[in-house]
């Protein structure tokens, strides 16, 4: 989604270039870093590392999306499946969502990252920018978060009523549930234009997200209760349907006779195991942000935030920088988890047991009494 800065706190862009000596700039120092201690200035700025991690991060994001559309994209034209087609279409949309939710509010962080920043009295303000950077980052945070669960649903009908599954869910319906999710996210994200919620520049004044750490309102608890509530339900509505699937496709293999054909069993297994790779990843990524969110906008409006503000501050911070790797692992799980791979990864792991289990048979206890026997025929 977006790829966040790293700040220097040991160096303070405030400082004026000084000449006249060590007491002088020792003296200024000292009056600077009392006032950041009252709060009327921030003692940051960007360091050269840290403008590397952002560019690395946004294109080794950029790249994992587009080798995993372009595999996605080769797998659909082979593919004969009706169930694995949609699999594979909502799988793309998936990536899709993923490159631009990383492409575009990267993008706007390092402008923000390499101008410096917003100054720290503009943090309650929103301009045009945080307005669109905020929405980006809301609305790119629950699309894969619905599209997971959306997946995790159409899977569990698959594996539990594959009948009921090939009467009802077809390109065309399941194209319209990805337009549905993405409208639903979209009104999420729009709401604060029609003054039900806010954006907020956010500490370190390099991005925008809802406001929850000062000056909030009841419709701001409102927003973040939202948003965190549809994203933790997804994820969970996501854990149930996985479970389900998993432990049907389990009970069917015990229940397998030998040598019967499985193929069909084989494609949901890999499908399956792909979700619950999406949904581990979501459920690491987003839920701290999600929780810390809530935290922070509910102790900020009772006013018992206090003295632990710049803890919440930290946990933000923390939690969208988890979030921002969502969008590079996401094709990664699919680009790992596929059955060719698995596939290769068993013969693998496979032929090092068959090794292993050769070299430990020359000292089986059984081969003993062969070789006593031998010797008893030489005497």
């Amino acid at each position: 989604m977006l790829a966040l800065s790293h700040y220097n706190s040991s160096a303070s862009p405030l400082l004026p270039p000084f000449s006249n000596g060590s007491g002088e700039m020792v003296e200024a120092r000292v009056v600077v870093e009392g006032l950041s201690q009252q709060g009327n200035y921030t003692l940051v700025q960007p360091t050269t590392s840290g403008i590397i991690v952002v560019v690395l991060s946004m294109t080794l994001g950029i790249i994992s999306n587009i080798v995993a559309l372009f595999i996605l994209a080769n797998a659909y034209s082979l593919q004969r499946r009706r169930s694995k087609a949609t699999f594979l279409l909502f799988a793309t949309s998936l990536v899709i969502t993923d490159f631009i939710g990383h492409l575009i509010p990267g993008a706007l962080v390092l402008r923000l990252y390499l101008f410096g920043g917003v100054s720290p009295e503009d943090f309650n303000t929103s301009d045009g920018m945080c307005q669109f950077l905020g929405g980006s980052m809301v609305f790119f945070g629950l699309c894969p978060l619905f599209m997971g669960c959306a997946m995790a649903a159409e899977r569990c009908l698959g594996v539990t009523k594959p009948l009921l599954h090939s009467s009802l869910v077809t390109t065309t319906r399941t194209k319209i549930c990805l337009s549905v999710i993405w409208l639903a996210a979209l009104c999420v994200a729009m709401l604060p234009c029609f003054q039900l919620g806010s954006y907020a520049y956010q500490d370190p004044g390099t991005w925008c997200f809802i406001k929850v750490l000062s000056d909030t309102e009841a419709v701001d608890v409102a927003f973040v209760v939202l948003f965190s509530g549809l994203g933790l339900t997804s994820l969970a509505v996501a854990l149930v349907c996985n479970t389900i699937s998993g432990l049907t496709l389990v009970l069917a293999r015990l229940r397998r006779k030998p040598g019967s054909h499985h193929s069909t069993r084989s494609h949901d297994i890999e499908m399956v195991v792909q979700l619950v790779g999406i949904m581990v990843t979501s459920c690491i990524c987003w839920s701290p942000l999600l929780v810390f969110g809530l935290m922070s906008v509910i102790r900020s409006y009772t006013g018992t935030i206090g003295e632990d503000l710049s803890n919440y501050k930290m946990l933000m911070v923390m939690g969208v920088r988890l979030a921002t790797w969502n969008q590079i692992l996401d094709p990664w799980v699919y680009i790992l988890l596929r059955r060719t791979v698995l596939r290769k990864i068993y013969l693998i792991a496979k032929c090092q047991a068959g090794l292993r289990g050769n070299i430990l048979s020359r000292w089986e206890p059984t081969s003993f009494p062969s070789s006593e026997k031998n010797d008893v025929s030489q005497v």
